[in-house]
């Protein structure tokens, strides 16, 4: 599945026991509809992990969006987890504390599966 606006898109595949999304470009007031709808529509299980490496950018209204999802996930019993988000966006989960509610993982080319870090 695939939720796209001109600057924003996100693709997602539906596992087993997660639900994997990327997301690739800038997240604000004008493209929060995308990935709240493709955050919305995922199928409940047990992980959504969210690939933020290719956002440029988190406004607030992205933040909002996360803390959303963070929220109705959890209350279905699952847990969303952040993935390799870009430097900026790292900058942003910390100054808004997220960081210290929504795990965020690191990937590596030699360990597939991700290592819960602080950002």
């Amino acid at each position: 599945m695939v939720e796209r606006s001109e600057r924003f898109d996100v693709r997602m595949s539906v596992g087993e026991h997660a639900v994997d999304m990327w997301a690739v470009g800038e997240v604000d007031l004008a493209t929060v509809g995308t990935l709240r709808g493709a955050l919305w529509a995922a199928p409940p299980r047990p992980v959504l992990r969210l690939d933020l490496s290719g956002v440029r950018l988190l406004a607030a209204t992205g933040v909002r969006a996360l803390v959303a999802a963070h929220l109705r996930i959890r209350a279905r019993g699952g847990e969303l987890v952040l993935v390799d988000p870009d430097p900026v966006v790292t900058r942003v989960l910390r100054a808004t504390g997220l960081h210290r509610v929504i795990p965020i993982c690191r990937t590596t080319s030699t360990r597939p599966e991700c290592d819960l870090v602080a950002a």
